[in-house]
């Protein structure tokens, strides 16, 4: 099966609060699926019915073609640290690759070999409450993973990372699709996600907003296909609020964002709808100071996020995650 696993219009409610409504997507093997939206979405509700913690009202979840959730293929790594504190690394990665069906032999051969990756090699016998929240979350990770799972449900993978191994960890994810697993992973990194992920789902108030590819999506939010950044350092006595005013005023139909740096400098980005004339823009910024820097690029993952949960964007888009 091409997507071990599928969600059919799901609907829970909590009394009259209607938490997840309809949602329906399917999470392919060899992909990475990043499932996303504002806190209070309905995210976590919809990991629960997945990993089977709860169940649905109506709609139903559904694992390799059936609706019980084999625990043995699944791995999870919950935002919330769920490990022994007083338990010893290896003994930890032991234990949870028993409780997914591993032998004890070969869950401690894959702990202790997973825990020589994560650079944890020389701690197998340190308890995990003398480890700092990024190592507690290598270990997790791990846990999640040893035991080779066909879906891996991570959720907040990079919460306690610096930049190098959120760059790690970016790397062993993909390892996961590589090797065949169905990866759904729900994070804020939205920066991390969109380099990551081959699909999307948005999601708000517990429905679908957008739904594909990054392309699928951008085409989706809106209409705004493109980003003129300029890097200004404007005369004197010029407020962002009135650079904004005098961009838009040749512009009106873009939307633009100015961000004052240290050393003078003032960063204007203005979502332009694609093939917008830019020359007027251009003409209007040099009065307005020296232009060091003009670039254009597409829409950001995380300018798409704002504009579609600040303003509803439509359901939609891609090929009906």
């Amino acid at each position: 099966m091409d997507a071990p696993l599928v969600v059919g219009s799901v609907v829970k409610r909590f009394g009259d609060l209607v938490a997840v409504d309809e949602l329906s997507f399917e999470v392919r093997r060899g992909e990475i699926f990043g499932f996303l939206g504002p806190n209070g979405a309905g995210k976590t509700t919809t990991l629960r019915m997945i990993l089977g913690i709860t169940r649905p009202d109506r709609g139903d979840v559904r694992f390799e073609g059936s609706d019980r959730l084999e625990r043995a293929r699944v791995g999870y790594l919950p935002e919330e640290r769920g490990l022994y504190e007083d338990a010893t690394l290896l003994d930890t990665l032991e234990y949870l690759g028993t409780l997914r069906g591993m032998p004890v032999a070969a869950a401690r051969r894959a702990g202790r070999a997973w825990l020589e990756r994560l650079e944890l090699g020389g701690q197998l016998k340190a308890k995990l409450n003398t480890l700092s929240k990024g190592n507690q979350q290598k270990v997790q990770f791990a846990g999640a993973v040893l035991h080779e799972p066909a879906l891996a449900v991570l959720d907040e993978p990079f919460a306690g990372l610096d930049p190098l191994n959120q760059e790690r960890f970016m790397e062993l994810i993909r390892e996961q699709r590589d090797r065949g697993a169905a990866v759904l992973l729900s994070a804020h990194h939205l920066d991390l996600v969109e380099r990551l992920c081959d699909r999307f789902l948005l999601i708000a108030r517990g429905r679908a907003l957008l739904a594909g590819t990054l392309a699928e999506v951008r085409r989706a939010a809106g209409g705004a296909g493109e980003v003129l950044s300029l890097e200004l350092h404007p005369r004197d006595g010029l407020a962002p609020g009135e650079i904004v005013r005098r961009l838009l005023a040749r512009a009106p139909d873009a939307a633009a964002d100015v961000e004052a740096h240290a050393g003078g400098a003032t960063r204007a980005d203005v979502r332009m709808p694609e093939g917008a004339d830019v020359s007027p823009l251009l003409a209007e910024a040099a009065l307005l100071g020296a232009v060091r820097r003009v670039t254009m690029r597409p829409l950001r993952l995380h300018e798409i996020y704002v504009r579609a949960v600040a303003g509803g964007a439509p359901t939609g888009g891609g090929d009906g995650a």
